[in-house]
């Protein structure tokens, strides 16, 4: 007897909206203590919140407050103060170092045909005090609010904002333009420079002379002709109006602007704070000599720490100059600077070093270096987006992050001077952990699982060498989603497929199984390969204020990422119709040590094959599987994985459905962001100027699932985002007329306005539910 399956449209729709609206934690940020009457110590929290609205088709932001009494060793008490409310248009927030101010970068809808603009707003406890109209004051073009470059700092003095913009493009006019100004025009109607377009020199209180650091006009004065049109190099996938980045400083008191000077050209500014004293800026620079390469989840872009003097404008180098660094992080007492450090090109994703530059000394020292193999009971090594915005304790020596371990997140605390690491959740329950915050080592986190959707959690952090001694509140709640049992699995190679460099390695799975309905029906097996984007709890931590996105899987890019067992929608809401759903993290996914990383780059389509496919094989052996009901879901890498298998092993799978998938990597080198991605995993050399030769050119096209197109028997559903800058929707048209060609059943979804992620709340949806009934169809649930 065939299993029962939930199969309406109706019935499907309502279980979506209804787990779609569990939220996901995105910021947290602690208020300064407040003494009682009788000596006890609170402290506010502040957390912002992101989730889905199906009937607006948008994801919304709300914020919840909470109070936090504590004895400076432990938590005494916690709750909730009041409800939740909808925050409107905030695109980034940051409070003061004291807690009296909060600065919020904020969009406006324009009037009428006016554009939309950006406000730049300083509240007080009471009231706002300063609300800055920064599209009128035309210094810079947009405010950065992506957790790539974005940042919104406060000066120590408390008297100066510092964020990242768009460099202000210069006007330009056709050769044929009428020169002769109509009655009553004004300057800017006609295209003349106002006098205080020019940029301000760093620490110049007037503005300084006009040059290559942001000059719209010629040193005449005249507008440029015929640069209309001139193509200008972005930054690719989810940063494409990012371009030409520069460092901005707000006087408060003033409500001036200025455009900090002395970054070199060859360079793009970002993830920038104030440097001790208030002397300068701290930021890192990526190169983008010869051209730009895809930002977004590379962690190997070639780049660095500097520091710009505020009187001279001299810019210094603090970091080596030849490796990929990110998300500097000063200490509380302003002496040392953290930061993450990875060796440029290569994987995209790999295991990092934890580096550590002393301000006074200048002397730089690695705190953590890579970890070749995983062991449990030691640290896995690091494997995160970024650190946390605050990461430091109160002693200016430890500090804490996530990272994945295995198929798990885990919260460590690290003593920056021994390099010792002390792991905060291992008594927690198994699953997803992220830190949100620490600060007067107070600590906020998140967790989750897969059958539980995110959960607020705070600790004190115990005195150096007693951190194990953690204990964990929970805040906010989320009961677990009924149904749904889930469990990690860990698979070890046959000798004939272990790598002869690398031998050795293992790798993980997680298993969600429906745990309601007779025990004797078969469920059929949803089969799902990770991309590369990192899930919820290792999705780069954005600067407080930011938004996360809500697509809770990762589909974008590969294949060095990893499942972690935290809370996914689309796995969930599948278990909970009826299916079990296997994620499967093959050979080469993060949190197995540096070595595993490096086992894949020359073997996809062949070693990342093989082992999703002995997991889907030992799986149906050994649970109680419908083996006649099996299909592939996977985007990216995980859509290169599912249709290599589909043309591989034909007579395993019964149904396919691929999101913005590769399938050919010598057509997409030419047409992606990320060009040097299609040489590195196909273990080819890379360089700016590389051209691949013909035997290059075959060897990507024999790693490809296009190689294995005449076997494919499954009906495939594709969806492609038509702004996909990573790989172009050329590559599933080309997928798409394959199959089409040999008598395959395929269908296309074509979504607009959606970039690589597909991560726009009516395409998701709309997705599921496109899946859903693919799969039902074909399997014949």
């Amino acid at each position: 007897r065939v299993p029962q399956v939930l199969s309406s449209a109706e019935e499907m729709a309502e279980l979506y909206r209804e787990l779609s609206r569990h939220p996901g934690l995105s910021a947290a940020s602690l208020g300064p203590d407040v003494t009682t009457q009788y000596g006890g110590k609170y402290c506010s929290l502040y957390t912002e919140w992101s989730q889905r609205d199906l009937a607006r088709a948008e994801n919304v932001k709300f914020c919840r407050q909470y109070l936090i009494f504590h004895d400076g060793a432990s938590i005494v008490y916690s709750g909730p103060a009041g409800t939740c409310s909808e925050i409107k248009d905030e695109l980034l927030s940051r409070e003061s170092p004291s807690g009296a101010l909060k600065a919020v970068l904020r969009k406006v809808p324009g009037k009428e045909k006016e554009k939309e603009k950006q406000f730049l707003e300083v509240w007080d406890q009471n009231r706002k005090v300063k609300s800055i109209d920064l599209t009128a004051l035309d210094k810079h073009g947009s405010v950065y609010d992506d957790d790539q470059f974005g940042c919104l700092a406060w000066s120590h003095s408390e008297t100066h904002l510092l964020y990242v913009a768009e460099k202000k493009r210069p006007k330009a006019e056709s050769f044929f333009q009428s020169k002769a100004p109509e009655l009553g025009a004004s300057d800017e109607d006609v295209g003349r420079p106002r006098k205080d377009d020019a940029p301000l020199k760093v620490g110049s209180p007037s503005p300084g002379p006009v040059g290559a650091g942001g000059g719209s006009h010629g040193a005449d004065g005249a507008v440029p002709q015929g640069e209309q049109f001139v193509y200008y190099e972005d930054w690719g996938e989810a940063l494409s109006t990012r371009s030409v980045p520069v460092l901005c400083a707000l006087d408060i008191e003033g409500s001036s602007i200025s455009v900090l000077e002395g970054i070199p050209e060859h360079l793009s500014p970002g993830q920038a704070f104030w440097s001790p004293g208030d002397t300068g800026v701290v930021f890192v620079g990526w190169w983008h000599e010869p051209f730009r390469l895809g930002l977004r989840h590379c962690t190997n872009r070639r780049s660095a720490l500097f520091y710009v003097d505020l009187t001279g404008g001299r810019c210094e180098l603090l970091s080596e100059d030849t490796r990929a660094v990110w998300s500097p992080r000063l200490s509380p007492d302003r002496c040392r600077i953290v930061y993450l450090e990875n060796n440029a090109l290569g994987p995209h994703q790999q295991c990092s070093r934890l580096c550590m530059y002393d301000w006074y000394t200048k002397h730089t020292s690695t705190v953590l270096e890579t970890v070749p193999r995983q062991a449990w009971g030691a640290f896995p090594g690091i494997y995160c987006g970024a650190l946390p915005g605050l990461c430091w304790a109160a002693d200016s020596r430890r500090l804490v992050l996530d990272t994945a371990q295995r198929s798990q997140q885990d919260v460590f605390v690290v003593d920056t001077v021994t390099g010792t690491t002390t792991s905060l959740t291992a008594d927690a329950p198994q699953g997803s952990w992220s830190v949100l915050t620490i600060d007067r080592d107070i600590l906020v986190a998140r967790f989750s699982t897969p059958s539980c959707p995110p959960t607020l959690k705070v600790a004190v952090l115990p005195g150096a060498g007693r951190e194990a001694e953690a204990r964990w509140v929970c805040l906010q709640d989320a009961p677990p989603v009924p149904g749904i049992s889930w469990g990690i699995r860990t698979l070890q190679p046959p000798p004939e497929q272990e790598h002869p460099q690398y031998g050795g390695l293992d790798f993980d799975a997680i298993l969600l199984h429906p745990s309601e309905g007779p025990a004797a029906q078969k469920p059929p097996l949803v089969v799902m390969p990770h991309g590369k984007s990192l899930p919820p709890a290792a999705r780069p931590q954005p600067w407080p204020g930011s938004v996360t996105a809500l697509c809770l899987l990762p589909f974008a890019g590969g294949p060095h990422s990893v499942f972690t067992a935290g809370w996914m929608l689309y796995p969930a809401v599948l278990c909970r119709m009826g299916f079990a759903v296997l994620l499967v993290n093959y050979r080469g996914s993060l949190g197995f040590g540096q070595d595993s990383v490096a086992s894949l780059p020359g073997n996809v389509g062949t070693q990342d094959v093989r082992d999703v496919q002995l997991c889907v094989e030992r799986v149906l052996q050994e649970e109680s599987l419908d083996a006649g009901r099996v299909a592939l879901v996977g985007g990216s890498h995980g859509g290169f994985l599912a249709c290599h298998l589909l043309g591989q092993f034909p007579e395993t799978y019964h149904a396919c459905v691929v999101r913005n998938p590769v399938v050919n990597i010598a057509s997409m080198v030419a047409a992606t962001d990320i060009p040097d991605w299609c040489l590195t995993e196909t273990g080819l050399p890379y360089a700016p100027d590389t051209l691949p030769d013909p035997a290059q050119w075959t060897e990507m096209l024999c790693k490809s699932p296009m190689r294995y197109v005449d076997q494919v028997r499954a009906p495939v559903l594709l969806m492609l985002g038509e702004d996909d800058r990573r790989v172009p929707p050329k590559q599933g048209l080309e997928y798409y007329r394959a199959l089409k060609a040999r008598g395959v059943p395929t269908r296309l979804l074509w979504y607009p306005g959606n970039n690589h992620a597909l991560a726009g709340v009516e395409a998701e949806a709309d997705g599921f539910m496109n899946m859903a009934l693919w799969l039902l169809k074909h399997l014949r649930c």
